[in-house]
């Protein structure tokens, strides 16, 4: 430097090189915007729509190109919604609704639509109202998939012009009045009684059918045993028979003899017996008995 120079000459040669770093600086911060991940930014030039900037470093030109608008990509949710509604019996219910979504296209959402949460509730109060009112009161409880399926999809026919996507839909209760819900729970006690009596009843059919089983199994049994009762005393006679036709008369005449003596028997050797009542033949019987056993031998 000129020992001769002053500073302020210094300066005022140099006041414009200085001026044109300080401008570049600016420029470049000004036509250099970071967006995050979770954001998307409109830039407009002299007013109008230019770009939309995505997550990332971007490039505008400064001085005429602005960022107005810094909107989210998050998914949101709406505040719970309650909508009356009326279905085709004629039942006041009061049907909860919960709503997610996410702007996909900024430039459309901002310069379609000023009020998102307002415009998607007043749709879906609309939709619910008209899903609700096609059906009975047991198919809104029962349906509620249905009811959602139809909510996501007409919703999403609405809001495509907002560059809005729909992601969940959920139906979070239907409310009933007092009076209904009195009527309900009557409704379900008599049904609750009439599945005990039900189950009563089949329970006593199942009882009878099955003592039913258990007497023709036993009715089974016992001609099986009389069958085979029959077949032993047909065996017996068969042998009797032939032994009366290999020893002629004096064969039966014993086997008569035999089974009144064990008759007897029987009734002398029974309980508490003091008195034994002998047929007039008894003693005859006995020594016919002997005779023929003394014969044989």
């Amino acid at each position: 430097m000129d020992p001769q120079l002053q500073p302020g000459d210094f300066l005022g040669q140099n006041l414009v090189l200085l001026l044109l770093a300080l401008f570049i600086v600016v420029c470049v911060f000004a036509g250099v915007r970071i967006v995050p991940q979770s954001e998307k930014f409109v830039v407009e030039r002299l007013g109008r729509l230019r770009t939309v900037l995505g997550p990332g470093i971007n490039f505008i030109v400064p001085f005429l190109d602005r960022v107005r608008h810094r909107v989210s990509i998050l998914e949101r949710q709406l505040p719970t919604m309650k909508q009356d509604a009326i279905t085709t019996d004629n039942v006041l219910v009061q049907v909860e609704t919960s709503v997610f979504y996410r702007i996909i296209e900024p430039e459309k959402t901002v310069y379609r639509i000023r009020d998102v949460d307002g415009a998607i509730s007043t749709t879906v109060a609309g939709i619910v109202r008209s899903e609700v009112g096609r059906m009975e009161l047991d198919q809104v409880q029962s349906n509620r998939s249905s009811v959602i399926a139809a909510v996501r999809e007409q919703l999403a026919e609405q809001v495509d012009d907002w560059g809005i996507e729909v992601t969940r839909a959920e139906i979070l209760d239907v409310n009933l009045d007092a009076a209904t819900r009195a009527a309900m729970l009557q409704q379900l006690n008599a049904e609750r009684a009439r599945r005990a009596q039900v189950t009563e009843a089949e329970g006593r059919k199942r009882s009878v059918e099955l003592q039913a089983d258990a007497d023709l199994y036993s009715a089974e049994q016992e001609a099986k045993a009389r069958r085979v009762l029959a077949d032993a005393e047909a065996y017996a006679t068969q042998v009797v028979a032939v032994a009366i036709a290999e020893n002629g008369l004096e064969a039966a005449q014993y086997q008569v003899a035999l089974k009144q003596v064990e008759a007897l028997a029987k009734i002398a050797a029974g309980e508490g017996q003091q008195t034994v009542i002998l047929p007039a033949d008894a003693v005859e019987a006995f020594g016919n008995a002997f005779r023929m056993l003394r014969g044989k031998a």
